[in-house]
């Protein structure tokens, strides 16, 4: 059963063919949104377009595309293709991350500490970027940056990552004063330990999985389910007061005041 909290709004999401970000397309498109995913695999946006078909999530709620996040020209092309095929776009969900390198974090390679910013951090801008205009002669629009629980507390072994999580939150802040005035909304989403592809790796093998659910208030890890109904309400008019913040989503896992 769909609900109406965004009807008639045009959403783009990066990274959404699988784990968090295509649990936040679905729930968008659940929500009243027109979606469009990406991925940068044509074979992930199909297979993912194939799950939410079979859902009951049809062509008029949600499309796809492949974009890959650190190309500059890819995230243009999203934005126009989305601006000519639905004529607007009124929230973005800045998904995409990697996380290429593991060890100490003045032994990554240049090449790699390039990469992490180049797709978790520059594309998260240059998209700001390139929809900030559009949502501003709409009235209005809501951008919702995917940090960490990293960027509060650094994660062992993923220093590199964890730095381009905290320059998340700092790039949130900014983005949100400077458009507030455009009523564009920029807020961030914080997931802690979520059971995802990407993820496994801290929590795959069992004793660092205990170790996990040990620090984590609620005993368990969390779900991509769980972040996406907070990422549909700040795009929603129920968030229409909200700017500028970082809800972290992480069970109780300790990591701020």
């Amino acid at each position: 059963m769909q609900r109406a909290a965004l009807a008639g709004k045009v959403a783009v999401v990066t990274a959404s063919t699988q784990g968090i970000g295509l649990a936040i397309a679905r729930r968008l498109a659940r929500d009243g949104a027109r979606v469009v995913i990406s991925s940068r695999k044509q074979a992930s946006v199909d297979r993912a377009l194939g799950l939410l078909r079979a859902e009951g999530l049809g062509l008029e709620c949600v499309s796809g595309r492949v974009c890959h996040a650190g190309k500059r020209e890819d995230l243009a092309a999203l934005v126009d293709e989305t601006l000519r095929s639905h004529g607007a776009v009124d929230v973005l969900v800045s998904n995409a991350g990697v996380s290429p390198f593991a060890g100490r974090t003045l032994d990554c390679p240049e090449e790699a500490w390039d990469k992490i910013f180049e797709v978790n951090v520059k594309a998260a801008f240059l998209l700001a970027k390139l929809v900030a205009p559009h949502m501003e002669r709409r009235g209005g629009g809501s951008i919702v940056l995917v940090g960490s629980i990293a960027g509060y507390h650094p994660m062992p072994a993923i220093g590199p990552y964890s730095v381009s999580k905290a320059a998340l939150l700092g790039l949130t802040k900014v983005l949100a004063r400077e458009l507030a005035p455009a009523n564009v909304r920029v807020n961030c989403l914080a997931p802690g330990v979520i059971r995802t592809g990407f993820s496994s790796a801290v929590w795959s093998e069992p004793a660092a999985r205990r170790r996990l659910e040990e620090a984590i208030d609620m005993g368990r890890i969390g779900e991509p389910e769980e972040c996406a109904g907070t990422v549909s309400f700040l795009c929603s008019p129920d968030a229409a007061y909200i700017t500028g913040e970082t809800i972290v989503v992480a069970g109780g896992f300790h990591c701020r005041l």
